[in-house]
Formats: structure tokens, C-alpha cells, sequence
């Protein structure tokens, strides 16, 4: 026996033979036997570029006043409890009386000298991890059996979600400023599940079920867990991320999701569950600029993480690697001592830390490293490197090549914002569509994920890397990991504000006030190539918290409309009973003629459009004025005449919801293309946007490419 569940539901984990499995699972009783997989970890400017401001001339209230009656629930590597992000805040009231957590003691963790009024929660999860790597390697640089951080993951995505203001945050006075997490305010606690095994953090689902049987329990109010598995995805009904997160939606708690860092390839989304918010990664508009000279004097800026002025002779990989790609088995064995070398991705395929670690072990100083525009940004790659474009980084080739005695001069990085455009969605954020349930958007939302300052474990060097002896309180870290917190600190302010709504309600705020346009005005750029993102990279936009407080209309779901979901993916009673915590008052049947293109998504997904086809949705009114009236316009997919109706909604104070129609009709012969459009609710005030996603399929039958209006009538 490794875990018996006991407050969401009736099972348990357990080490079995696959002959021991398969009779477990034809008992009568038994609704589903799965084995428990692998998870993997998805690894202070955001929260002012996302507008919530530490200027005390134009902070709004939201980061200052709310939060305190809120706990986020962090499953991750643990904390770093010393930190500054972990100190209370000044006058912070007593824990809330619902909390009904605790914090376990372990190996260097001491509950009364760790935990305070904003860390009021700390377990750890180790009997999976163990059944399946053997004992926990607890030796020298090794782990703690504790919730005590060793790979500082966890104490990052805490800090990035709640952690309190901490002044004068900088990784070697790069990113200077106050670091804090999105609600500041907001109670943590800590459930390690994941363990540092090869350099890395694994999780196992076994780990992860009971972490979130006693996170509900506890009375966390936000669950935030930057982890997942790529696909295949399995049924709802044999992931434990996809049953635990039922069973807090069940209760009211909220639970985000990493999307995961398998971009820029599409369908490779991860977390893609309806009742749960999946985060894809952007940019924010802050960069290190760093000075590249020649000898030449002809100068290029790229980014970096460059502390020191480095001047030295510079020399192309190829005299080094035997086909000019910087990676060790290249190497010729020749040393590079006292020399900076330019090194491209586009030979080998390398990446930059590949390449810098290839030109360590020949002793080399640092290098250049030419990168696509697209995948451009700073990363610490232990030895110091500057990422160019592949345009610069061939003009510095040509000048080595021209040159008898070719040298560089690299000046300090330094820290710009607000001189480049921003967001775009990261190279690295994975894409839908959804791979198991296509007509469900995925991801949800984007925000900030690269390069993010947040709290980290001095135990850990920056880089992970077992020769790194630097030791740092905080550091940058990239992934959608990163972006995750952010909005899990986005919906613990949001919960604080309005505690009486649900976690449909929470997401359909976030989603329906998200925007697509960067600081320039201009469309997002999708990382990983050169073209405006759609909502398949970034689902409805980036995540604006200022007006997700008040977004005006809302669409909810609950327990019942997440059944009506499973059965249209046709799973069995006992499938669906599997999923939910026990509740008398939830309907599990099935009529057997559900769709689920008309769960009350905040998002419209057709993944296959052969004729007309009507959906509906239905908005709730949460504005302030009950008497409202919101108009529509419509901006339908390209190849697709969409209709709305009523085009006018009409609430009041007898009439909070109202359901909406829509009517889409394929003009165009195609095959195996999206195309995106849009619903927007207005009412002067409020911008309700729903976004449109279309796939028109006419010619899998050969059928006609002319499509008919006549048929349709619009009152």
C-alpha cells in the first residue's frame, strides 16, 4: 500500500503486478485500476507590466487590500521558508478560521520557526516518488525528506503567486526592483510532490492524488501546480491531475495548470480538462541588452546575463567542433583558453546552454550565440553568453573570417523596459488544439513566463548544473511553470474580491477580458515563428487583472454541466462516478444525445464544421448596474458566416442570465484548417470577448463547396 485516499473519495495506490492489476479491475465495485505516470515539473516586472503597480500614486488597491482570507495551495518542490517572499506581511490579521491545514516537520524543516500567518500550510508527498526511484538520495547535495525546497522550483511559482513585497530583488543587480507575487496578501501552502532526481523534478501521480486529497481538506481556496505529461493524453478518468482538479472544482476551489514547454509544434497542449485553467507563456517587456564591439569597432546589441566587461580574441566554433556545431561530441579536443566563440544554433541544432557547456569543457571564456529571432532571449548558461540573431551573428562571422587577429569586447548586460514590444506568446509555450477533447479551447490564457525574478532556493546554483558552486535568493527562470502563478495570484485576488463565485465564473472572467494586442498596438507575435498568434497559442489572450476583477458577463458551469460533458465523450456511469467527489445532488446520467459543443465555455471551438450548426451559450450578469443592455458583433472565421441571436441581451434585476445562440454555416471547401473569429459583448463600458475557433471540413465526402442562407431565419 502506498496511499489510502480518504477525504475526496473512495480509493487507494498501490504497488501491483499487471497480473495483480488486471484481476483488481474486474472486481465488482472496482470502476478504474491506472498506473501512476510520470509528471514533469514545466520550469518582478510582470506584475507592473500587467498593471498592478507598487507607485503609491497609482497602485490600485487590489494587491494591497485583498487576499488575506485566501489560501493557494503551491503542489510543487517545496519552499525556501527563510526567504523575504515568506515574511508576513505588516499587519497581517490571523489566519483565516476555515484553514484547517498543518505544517509537517522533517529533515531541516521546523514547523514553528517555517510557518507564520503567510506560510500556514507545508506537507510532503514521498511514497510514490519512492516505489518508483527507490529511496530518496538524501546525502551531501542530496534532498531533504521534508517540504524544504532543494531545487528551488517550487520556492520560485510560490513566491510568484503570493509572495509577500520584498525590496531591492536582483539576480547579480540584473531585474533590480520589489519582487512580490500577484496577491501578496494571500496565505500559502506548500504540498512538495516533486523530487530532485537527474538534475530535474519528478512527480508522480500517486504523489499528486493524495497531495490534492488533503489540499481540499485542508481548505485551500486556489490550487496552483506547474507540472503535466506530454501526449498521448490519457481519459479524464486515469489522470490524477484530471480527478483531482474535478473534485476541487466541486468545491469551489480553483485550480490552474502549466500548458507545458513542448512549442512551437501544434496539439501539443497539456492539462486540457474544462473545469480546470491551462496557462501558456508570454514575454514581458523587459530585456538585458548587452553590448557586443569588434575590433573593427562595428558594434551589435544582443541579451544576456554578462556581469563583467569581458575583451578577448573571438574565433568561429569551427576551429574547435568538428562540423562547427557547439556540442561535445564535436569537439576536436583543441582548447579555446582566453577565447569568446561564436557558436549558431542552426549547426546542430544545438541549443545555448548545449553550447556553452560544450565550450566550457574545451576552456573556453564565453560565448556568442546566434539564435533564430524568434526563440531570442537571455539565459544564465553558466558560462557567460550573449544570444544575437542569425543576421548579426553572420556579419561577426564575416569579420572573423576578414580578420588576422579577430577580437570582441562585451560590455555588462544591463536592464532595459518598455523598449520592446510586448507580450508575445514564448517560443517554447505548447500549442493546441486539444488533442483529446478538440472542441475544448486549450490553453485557457497567457501570461508572463519568461525570464521571470522570482524567490529561489540558495541550496540550488541558479542553473541546476552540479559544478555551479553560486549560491542566489533569487533568480530568473523561464517556462510556463513561470506563467502559472501569475495566474493563480490572479485568482486568488479575484476570488477575495468575489468569494461567492465559482470557478467556472473565476475563469470566465480571466478569459473574456483577455487581449490581443501587444504595447505597441499591434497584434501578439506567436514565438517560434514571425506571425500574430491565434488562440491556439495564447487560447483568449493575456491575462489583464485589472478588468478580470470586473468583467462584466460571465458564463458558469458546474458539476452537472462537466457530467453532460463526459457523457458526450460517451463514458460509462461507473467512468463518470469515478470522477466525482460523492454528492447526492449531482445528476450523473446521461440522455445519450449530449454535445460538447455546448458546455458554456467561455471559448467556441468547432472542430469539425460540414454543414450549419447551432450552439448555445448563456451569460450571467455580475456588473454592478443590473439593468444592463449588452449588443453584439461578430467577426466570423475566414470561409464561415456566423449569426448571433438575439443580438441584443437585455438583464435585470428578474432576469441575471440569458442564453444566446449561434449559428454557423461553412462558405468554402476545405480540409484540415482553423480559422478564428470572435463574439464581443459590449455595453459602453464592459468588452465581453468570446473567442470564435473554426474548423470547416466540406470535402471529406466530396460534398458541394456552395453553402445556402436561404434555410436560415433570424428574428
Amino acid at each position: 500500500m502506498v496511499y489510502s485516499y480518504r477525504h475526496g473519495f473512495s480509493g487507494f495506490a498501490a504497488m501491483l503486478n499487471s497480473t495483480q492489476a488486471s484481476t483488481l479491475a474486474s472486481f465488482q465495485g472496482v470502476i478504474s485500476v491506472f498506473r501512476s505516470k510520470l509528471l514533469q515539473l514545466h520550469t518582478t516586472r510582470s506584475w507592473d507590466f500587467m498593471g498592478l503597480s507598487l507607485n503609491t500614486q497609482q497602485r490600485i488597491p487590489l494587491q494591497s487590500d485583498y487576499g488575506d482570507d485566501i489560501v493557494v495551495g503551491i503542489f510543487d518542490t517545496g519552499i525556501w521558508p527563510e526567504s523575504d517572499s515568506f515574511k508576513e506581511e505588516p499587519g497581517m490579521p490571523p489566519v483565516p478560521a476555515s484553514w484547517r491545514g498543518t505544517c509537517v516537520k522533517g529533515d531541516k524543516f521546523e514547523p514553528k520557526k517555517a510557518c507564520n500567518r503567510k506560510l500556514v500550510g507545508a506537507r510532503y508527498y514521498l511514497n510514490g516518488f519512492e516505489r518508483e526511484f527507490g529511496p530518496l538520495d538524501t546525502s551531501g547535495d542530496g534532498e531533504y525528506r521534508s517540504p524544504r525546497d532543494r531545487i528551488g522550483h517550487g520556492t520560485h511559482t510560490a513566491s510568484t503567486a503570493a509572495g509577500s513585497t520584498a525590496a531591492n530583488a536582483s539576480y547579480f543587480g540584473l531585474g533590480l526592483g520589489a519582487a512580490r507575487g500577484g496577491a501578496p496578501r494571500a496565505r500559502l501552502a506548500v504540498y512538495k510532490v516533486c523530487w530532485f532526481k537527474d538534475l530535474d523534478g519528478k512527480c508522480t501521480e500517486a504523489d499528486v492524488l493524495a497531495a490534492f486529497d488533503d489540499a481540499l481538506c485542508d481548505g485551500v481556496s486556489v490550487i496552483s501546480a506547474s507540472l503535466g505529461s506530454s501526449p498521448p493524453l490519457m481519459p479524464f478518468f486515469r489522470t490524477s491531475t484530471d480527478i483531482g482538479s474535478f473534485h476541487a472544482a466541486q468545491v469551489g476551489v480553483t485550480v490552474v495548470f502549466s500548458a507545458g514547454n513542448d512549442g512551437p509544434d501544434p496539439s501539443l497542449v497539456q492539462n486540457v480538462s474544462p473545469w480546470s485553467i491551462c496557462v501558456a507563456a508570454g514575454t514581458m517587456d523587459r530585456t538585458f541588452p548587452t553590448r557586443i564591439v569588434l575590433g573593427n569597432n562595428l558594434f551589435f546589441m544582443g541579451e544576456g546575463f554578462v556581469r563583467k566587461e569581458m575583451k578577448m580574441k573571438l574565433v568561429d566554433s569551427i576551429k574547435f567542433f568538428d562540423d562547427g556545431s557547439c556540442s561535445f561530441d564535436k569537439w576536436n579536443h583543441k582548447l579555446a583558453t582566453g577565447k569568446i566563440v561564436l557558436c549558431f544554433s542552426s549547426i546542430g541544432q544545438v541549443s545555448s546552454t548545449t553550447a556553452a557547456l560544450s565550450v566550457l569543457a574545451a576552456n573556453g571564456s564565453g560565448i556568442i550565440f546566434a539564435q533564430t529571432t524568434t526563440e531570442q532571449a537571455a539565459t544564465d548558461d553558466y558560462l557567460p553568453s550573449v544570444q544575437v540573431d542569425l543576421s548579426q551573428a553572420t556579419q561577426i562571422l564575416y569579420y572573423i573570417q576578414s580578420s588576422k587577429d579577430p577580437t570582441v569586447r562585451v560590455l555588462p548586460s544591463r536592464t532595459s523596459i518598455g523598449c520592446s514590444p510586448a507580450p508575445s506568446v514564448a517560443y517554447f509555450s505548447s500549442r493546441g488544439p486539444n488533442s483529446a477533447t478538440p472542441n475544448i479551447l486549450k490553453p485557457d490564457i497567457t501570461a508572463p513566463g519568461v525570464n521571470v525574478l522570482a524567490a529561489w532556493s540558495p541550496k540550488s546554483s541558479p542553473t541546476l548544473l552540479p559544478f555551479d558552486e553560486r549560491s542566489v535568493n533569487w533568480n530568473f527562470d523561464s517556462g510556463t511553470s513561470m506563467s502559472c502563478p501569475h495566474v493563480s495570484g490572479i485568482v486568488a485576488l479575484v476570488k477575495s474580491v468575489h468569494p461567492t463565485w465559482s470557478p467556472a465564473m473565476i475563469k470566465s472572467s480571466l478569459m473574456t477580458t483577455a487581449y490581443a494586442r501587444d504595447t505597441s498596438s499591434d497584434s501578439i507575435l506567436a514565438g517560434g515563428t514571425l506571425k500574430p498568434t491565434d488562440a491556439f497559442d495564447m487560447g483568449a489572450g493575456h491575462v489583464d487583472p485589472l478588468r478580470a476583477v470586473d468583467p462584466g458577463l460571465v458564463y458558469d458551469m458546474g458539476a452537472r454541466d462537466y457530467v453532460v460533458f463526459l457523457c458526450s465523450l460517451r463514458y460509462t456511469q461507473a467512468q463518470i462516478k469515478s470522477m466525482l467527489l460523492p454528492s447526492p445532488g449531482v445528476d450523473t446520467s446521461c440522455g445519450g444525445d449530449e454535445s460538447d459543443l455546448d458546455l458554456n465555455y467561455p471559448a467556441i471551438t468547432v472542430s469539425d464544421l460540414s454543414c450549419s450548426t447551432t450552439i448555445r451559450r448563456t451569460l450571467r450578469n455580475v456588473g454592478r448596474i443590473t439593468n444592463a443592455v449588452y449588443f453584439a458583433s461578430v467577426r466570423s472565421p475566414q470561409g464561415v458566416h456566423a449569426v448571433v441571436w438575439p443580438r441584443l441581451l437585455l438583464f435585470s434585476r428578474r432576469k441575471e442570465r440569458i442564453t444566446y445562440y449561434v449559428t454557423m454555416i461553412p462558405l468554402k471547401r476545405s480540409q484540415g484548417r482553423y480559422d478564428f473569429g470572435e463574439i464581443v459583448w459590449c455595453d459602453g463600458h464592459h468588452r465581453v470577448r468570446t473567442p470564435l475557433i473554426v474548423h470547416v471540413n466540406t470535402t471529406k465526402d466530396g460534398g458541394s463547396s456552395s453553402s445556402s442562407l436561404g434555410g436560415l431565419q433570424v428574428a
